[in-house]
């Protein structure tokens, strides 16, 4: 009998020691809001390094090339778009590239950020940074 509960109790200390973690890892996602519908942002550049997890992902493609892959989503000027990043960022650029292709930073409040007053077509990247990696998001618009 102490056989029998000494390899059941080996069997679940081999098994709950398996080097292998019970949370499978996922790339942070960001969403843009836009009067309550969220859309999905397009990420690149996707760095990670947690102890057990190291992942680097670099695209070589250009931000309209990114930008082409999102839908671009018509919005109001002066409308307000909100953004929900996974695994708490700790910080957050913005910047918006114009039409001409120049590009301006885009100031954001509580995660929030106000369309510009003039119609047009805009890039938005978000060069986002945890304590444990990096990532960019990128989505565009049409001001209406």
């Amino acid at each position: 009998m102490k056989k029998i509960i000494l390899s059941i109790l080996m069997v679940t200390l081999l098994s709950g020691c398996n080097g292998f973690q019970n949370d499978t890892f996922s790339q942070p996602e960001g969403k843009v809001i836009v009067n309550g519908e969220p859309y999905t942002m397009i990420p690149s550049n996707f760095e990670w390094d947690d102890g057990d997890v190291k992942i680097t992902e670099l695209r070589s493609r250009d931000l309209n090339e990114l930008a082409d892959d999102f839908e671009t989503i018509d919005v109001d000027k002066k409308d307000i778009l909100k953004f929900e990043i996974e695994k708490n960022p700790s910080f957050i650029t913005i910047t918006k590239q114009n039409e001409d292709g120049t590009t301006d930073n885009v100031e954001m409040n509580d995660n929030k950020i106000t369309m510009p007053s003039k119609e047009g077509y805009y890039i938005y990247e978000l060069k986002v940074t945890w304590n444990k990696g990096k990532e960019t998001f990128v989505f565009d618009v049409n001001v209406k």
